[in-house]
C-alpha cells in the first residue's frame, strides 16, 4: 500500500514541478501568520517581531515559531518541545503514547497550557496530553516561566509557574477584495501504519467577519520494533497492543466588528480511541488496556479599546471531557472506570495605558468544576475557584520594571450522590502571591533581567478523592522562583535577515510539600508526598542566521539546559539530595538548516543524561541517557494561474522526515521504549 501512495506523491509531485515558477521556502500566508504581539498604546500601534520582544522580556520566554519548527525539523508536538530549554519530557513512545512535560523541575501539574487565549483545564489529573495537539494548524509556540511583561492577560494564565502557550494559525486577507477563499490539504503518511490527512478551509464573509474550519485524522499502528535485554540475551520484539485513532476538528470566527472592538469564538472537538501498550515485560507482550478520550468545548473572547488607553477582554468557556479506561483483564475489573469533567470559566480584564511609561492591569476569573465517574465511592467532587490579579508596569527605552499581586482562593465541596447531599470536601485554600520583575539593556542589544514569582498549586480530584482513595487533607503545593539572566540580539530584525541571539539564565526554585505522580501504568498515577524540593538551574539558548546568495540561508539554534532537582525533605534520610525522579540533570538540542532555491535541508539533535524513575535511585530503575538525530528535506512550489498575481498563487509543498536515523534505542519513561529509525511523508496543496 505504502509504494503506492510513495509513487503517487512522486508522480504528482513531478508533474507539478514541470510548471513551478519560482521557489518560496516560506509562504505568503505563513508569512502573514507570523505571530507577532501587538499592545495597543493610544493612537498608535506597537509591532515588534516575537523573537526580539522575548529578547527583551522580565522574565524568561522562548518561541518557536511555524518557520522555526519547519527549519528544525518537528514532526510532533514533542520533537517541538524537545527544542525548549528547562523541559523535561515524559513520552510513553509512538504517535499514540501520553506526553506531558515538566518545567524546570516543577511537576507536569505546574505547567498551564494555554490554547488560543484561553488556558486549558484538567481538573481530574491536573496534566495536559500535549500529544493530542499537532503541529499542523500552529502559527507559534511559546513558552513563559513567572511573569513577563506582557499584562493583558487573564489571572488563570498568571497562577502557573510557567505557561506553554499554543497560538494556532489565524487567517488574514488582504483588502484587495481578490481572494477570499484559502484551502489547504495535506496527506501524511509514515512508518507503523501512521496515516494523518487534514484540511484547512477559511473564508472571508465580509470585510469584517471571518470564517476558518480546521480537521484532522491519525491513525497508527505504532507496531515498532524494539531491543529487549535480558542480562546476555538480546532478542528484537515489537509493540503490542498500541493502535492509535485519534480526530479533531474545531470551527473558528473572528469579527471585527469596528476599529475598536472584536469578538473571536471557537468551538472544538476531540477524539482519540487508542489501546494501552503497558510496560515491557520479560517473556509476555499480553495487554488489552484501552482508553477512549473526548473533549469538547466553546469558548470566546471580546475584546475593546478606546481612545484614552483603555481596553477591555471578557473571556468565557465551557469545558467537557471524558475518558473511557478499560484494563482488559476480567481480574482486574475493579481498576476499570470511566470520568466525566465539565467547567464552566468567565474572566473580566482591564487594562489602562496612561502614557508612554506606564500600564496597568486588573483581572478577576471565576471557575466552576465537577467531576463523577463509575467508581464505587458515589463521590462528585466540586470546586469554585476565584482568582484576581492586578499589575503594573514602568517602560522606559532601557527599563522595564513589572510587579504583579495574585489572590487567589479556593473552596471545594463533596456530592454524596446516595443522598443527593452536600458534604465537605478537601480543604479550602486561599493564598496571595505576588511576582516582580526587571529587565534592563546594559548596551545596544545587551539586557540582563530578575524575576520572582511565589504561586501554589492546589491538589487535583484524583489526589483529593480517588486512586486508593486520595487525601481530603493534602496540603497545597507552594512554590518559590528566582531567575537571573542576560540576553543578546544582533539582527535577526524578520525572518530571513542576518543576526544572532543568545540567552542565560540562572534559576532557584523551591518547592513545599511537593506531591510526585510516579507511573503505575499510562493511566493510573501513585502520588508520593516529597515534602521539599530544591532546584538550582540553568538555562542557554543561541540562534543564528545568515543570508548568502541570493536564495539561499543557513540558520543554527541550540539550547542546553542543566537542572538540579533534588529532595531536600528530611537531612537524615538516606535519600537526601537525591534528583527527583524523570529529571535529568542534562538536556538539550540542537539544529542546523540550509534553506536554496533547490531544496531545504535540515539536520537536528536532541538528546539528556541518565535518569531515575523513583526517588531512591536503586540501580534497576536508572534510565540511561541518549541523544538522538533525524533530518528533514523540503520544497515549496508555486504554480497554477494565479502564480503572477501577488499573493494570490497556488502552492504544493513536499516534506520528507527521516526520524532517529541512528536507530538509537533509548527510554524515556521506564520500560516504555521508544521508536527506532522511521520516517515521514508529507504532501500539502494550497489553493
Amino acid at each position: 500500500m505504502y509504494r503506492k501512495v510513495i509513487f503517487f506523491l512522486i508522480a504528482f509531485t513531478l508533474s507539478v514541478a514541470l510548471q513551478a515558477q519560482s521557489t518560496i521556502p516560506v509562504s505568503p500566508v505563513e508569512q502573514d501568520t507570523v505571530v507577532k504581539q501587538q499592545e495597543q498604546l493610544p493612537e498608535v500601534t506597537v509591532t515588534e517581531n516575537r523573537h526580539r520582544k522575548t529578547q527583551k522580556s522580565t522574565a524568561p520566554q522562548f518561541v518557536l515559531e511555524r518557520g522555526d519548527l519547519l527549519r528544525m525539523g518537528a514532526t510532533d508536538m514533542a520533537d517541538a518541545l524537545h527544542r525548549l530549554p528547562g523541559i523535561t519530557l515524559r513520552d510513553y513512545g509512538g504517535a499514540g503514547g501520553m506526553k506531558t512535560v515538566s518545567v524546570r523541575g516543577f511537576g507536569a501539574k505546574h505547567t498551564g497550557v494555554n490554547y488560543d487565549g484561553v488556558v486549558l483545564g484538567e481538573c481530574q489529573t491536573g496534566e495536559i496530553d500535549l500529544a493530542r495537539y499537532t503541529l499542523d494548524n500552529l502559527a507559534a509556540l511559546q513558552l513563559s516561566v513567572g511573569d513577563n511583561d506582557h499584562l493583558f492577560v487573564t489571572a488563570r494564565q498568571a497562577s502557573t509557574p510557567a505557561l506553554l502557550t499554543i497560538d494556532t494559525s489565524s487567517p488574514i486577507f488582504l483588502d484587495d477584495g481578490q481572494e477570499k477563499t484559502r484551502l489547504t490539504a495535506q496527506m501524511r503518511v509514515g512508518s507503523f501504519g501512521y496515516l494523518s490527512p487534514m484540511f484547512r478551509f477559511e473564508q472571508q464573509l465580509s470585510s469584517k467577519l471571518m470564517l476558518w474550519v480546521v480537521g484532522e485524522y491519525v491513525y497508527a499502528d505504532n507496531d515498532y520494533p524494539f531491543r529487549l535485554r535480558n542480562v546476555n540475551i538480546v532478542t528484537t520484539e515489537r509493540r503490542t497492543n498500541s493502535r492509535m485513532n485519534q480526530g479533531h476538528g474545531e470551527i473558528n470566527m473572528r469579527w471585527n466588528i469596528d476599529g475598536q472592538s472584536s469578538l473571536n469564538g471557537k468551538l472544538y472537538y476531540y477524539d482519540n480511541d487508542r489501546q494501552l501498550p503497558g510496560i515491557v515485560r520479560y517473556y509476555t507482550s499480553v495487554s488489552n488496556e484501552t482508553l477512549r478520550d473526548r473533549n469538547a468545548f466553546g469558548q470566546m473572547f471580546y475584546q475593546r479599546r478606546w481612545q484614552n488607553g483603555l481596553s477591555m477582554k471578557v473571556t468565557a468557556k465551557f469545558n467537557w471531557a471524558a475518558s473511557f479506561y478499560d484494563e482488559g483483564s476480567v481480574a482486574s475489573l475493579i481498576q476499570d472506570a470511566n470520568y466525566w469533567q465539565r467547567e464552566y470559566y468567565v474572566s473580566a480584564a482591564g487594562f489602562y495605558v496612561p502614557d508612554e511609561h506606564w500600564a496597568f492591569n486588573y483581572s478577576a476569573d471565576y471557575t466552576y468544576n465537577n467531576l463523577n465517574s463509575t467508581l464505587p465511592t458515589d463521590t462528585r467532587p466540586l470546586r469554585h475557584g476565584f482568582l484576581q490579579t492586578a499589575a503594573a508596569r514602568y517602560q522606559t527605552e532601557k527599563l522595564t520594571l513589572t510587579a504583579r499581586l495574585l489572590y487567589s482562593v479556593y473552596a471545594n465541596d463533596e456530592k454524596r450522590l446516595q443522598n443527593e447531599s452536600i458534604e465537605a470536601g478537601a480543604k479550602n485554600m486561599n493564598r496571595l502571591s505576588p511576582s516582580v520583575g526587571l529587565s534592563y539593556e546594559l548596551t545596544k542589544g545587551l539586557r540582563i533581567r530578575a524575576s520572582y514569582k511565589d504561586i501554589f498549586r492546589v491538589p487535583t480530584f484524583n489526589e483529593s478523592y480517588y486512586f486508593h482513595y486520595g487525601s481530603r487533607t493534602l496540603n497545597p503545593e507552594k512554590t518559590m522562583q528566582l531567575n537571573l539572566g542576560m540576553t543578546y540580539t544582533q539582527g535577526l530584525n524578520t525572518d530571513n535577515s542576518p543576526g544572532y541571539s543568545f540567552s542565560v539564565d540562572g534559576y532557584y526554585n523551591n518547592v513545599k510539600d511537593m506531591i510526585v505522580a510516579v507511573p503505575h501504568n499510562m493511566f493510573v498515577w501513585r502520588c508520593v508526598n516529597v515534602g521539599k524540593v530544591r532546584a538550582l538551574g540553568l538555562d542557554v539558548t543561541a540562534r543564528w542566521q545568515q543570508p548568502l546568495a541570493h536564495g539561499h540561508l543557513l540558520a543554527a539554534t541550540g539550547n542546553y539546559s542543566l537542572q538540579h532537582v533534588q529532595n531536600r525533605t528530611n537531612p537524615e534520610s538516606p535519600f537526601y539530595n537525591n534528583q527527583i525522579a524523570y529529571m535529568p540533570v542534562s538536556s538539550g538540542g540542537m539544529s542546523v538548516c540550509w534553506e536554496s532555491p533547490w531544496v531545504n535541508l535540515a539536520i537536528n539533535g536532541e538528546g539528556v543524561s541518565s535518569r531515575w524513575t523513583n526517588n531512591e535511585h536503586l540501580d534497576e530503575t536508572r534510565i540511561a541517557g541518549y541523544w538522538e538525530m533525524g533530518a528533514t528535506a523540503w520544497r515549496t512550489f508555486r504554480f497554477g494561474k494565479n502564480a503572477g498575481r501577488g499573493n494570490h498563487h497556488n502552492e504544493l509543498t513536499l516534506r520528507f522526515d527521516l526520524k532517529n536515523f541512528l536507530d538509537k534505542q533509548y527510554e524515556i519513561v521506564g520500560a516504555y521504549p521508544m521508536p527506532g529509525r522511521s520516517w515521514q511523508l508529507s504532501l500539502t496543496y494550497q489553493l
